[in-house]
């Protein structure tokens, strides 16, 4: 018998409720290969169980091979990876390009520490350890996970056997389109929406809809909105120029407004939504999202 989860007392949200749902359609699709990498913008993704195929399955880890990421290592959002010929394509400023091949099955393995897991994953070899420590000024490792690795979903927001990839907690982040146009009227200049990194960006509904969603369905795929999702220092990295915003922009104006109330069970910023699969199959850019619950 699955044990209860922990279900969040939802941020009350104004724009619950408003809005045609019917109108509901993906605007954007975003893929990120190499945690903390620039995204890929996509016109189709494949959902898996562990959230898109190839999102977040490459890793950088320190010499203590505890993870690396733009949140201490700006530079990180300069390297734009993206899938080819049976691996990686790396490229950053100032740097040849590198081409890392998907590791073998039997190649050498690490365990790595990503939050309070440990994960174990494939090491990618000498040459591309030493690109990135070249880029980034210090040693550090690439790691591959494979189908072989299993990283289990927070259970207080999860059912037994839910897996994730390399990605902060869950398998897939959606955000309102409307939600960052309504923080860019607030803001003393606009943010992207690369700012936020989320794999899916909803247009035709209110700002900050997601934060009612229950169970709902995209293109050929059911998805579970399990919690909203906490906001931390990464959001102030400028992607353009890899430095930290001196005015902590935009965490500092959606404290402002977008704090988890008291009694919710939840703590910090909240902007978007976390979703778990509830199934397999394709998204693509324009699919209509209905909801279910």
């Amino acid at each position: 018998m699955a044990s209860a989860r922990r279900r969040p007392h939802r941020p009350a949200s104004r724009s619950e409720g408003v809005g045609d749902n019917a109108s509901m359609r993906i605007a954007s699709l975003h893929l990120h290969p190499l945690k903390s990498c620039a995204p890929l913008d996509v016109d189709m993704l494949e959902i898996t169980p562990r959230g898109p195929a190839g999102d977040r399955r490459w890793l950088v880890v320190d010499a203590d091979a505890r993870f690396v990421t733009g949140r201490q290592h700006g530079a990180m959002v300069g390297i734009r990876a993206r899938p080819a010929r049976d691996g990686l394509q790396l490229d950053a400023p100032g740097m040849p390009g590198l081409h890392v091949p998907t590791p073998p099955a039997d190649a050498p393995r690490l365990d790595v520490a990503i939050w309070r897991d440990v994960v174990d994953a494939q090491r990618c070899g000498a040459e591309a350890d030493a690109w990135l420590s070249r880029y980034l000024g210090m040693p550090v490792r690439l790691v591959h996970m494979d189908e072989t690795s299993r990283r289990a979903v927070d259970p207080d927001f999860a059912t037994p056997g839910d897996v994730v990839s390399f990605a902060d907690a869950y398998p897939l982040l959606v955000i309102s389109q409307a939600a960052l146009d309504a923080l860019n009227t607030r803001l003393p200049q606009p943010v992207p929406m690369a700012r936020f990194r989320p794999n899916l960006v909803v247009e035709g509904c209110a700002p900050h809809a997601e934060d009612g969603w229950r169970r709902v369905r995209i293109g050929e795929v059911e998805f579970e909105a399990v919690k909203p999702c906490t906001r931390c220092v990464f959001t102030t990295i400028d992607p353009a120029t890899m430095a930290r915003d001196p005015g902590g922009e935009p965490l500092r104006t959606l404290a402002t407004y977008r704090r988890a109330p008291a009694g919710s069970g939840l703590s910090g910023v909240l902007f978007g939504m976390n979703l778990i699969p509830r199934g397999t199959g394709t998204v693509r850019r324009g699919d209509a999202v209905t909801m279910l619950a």
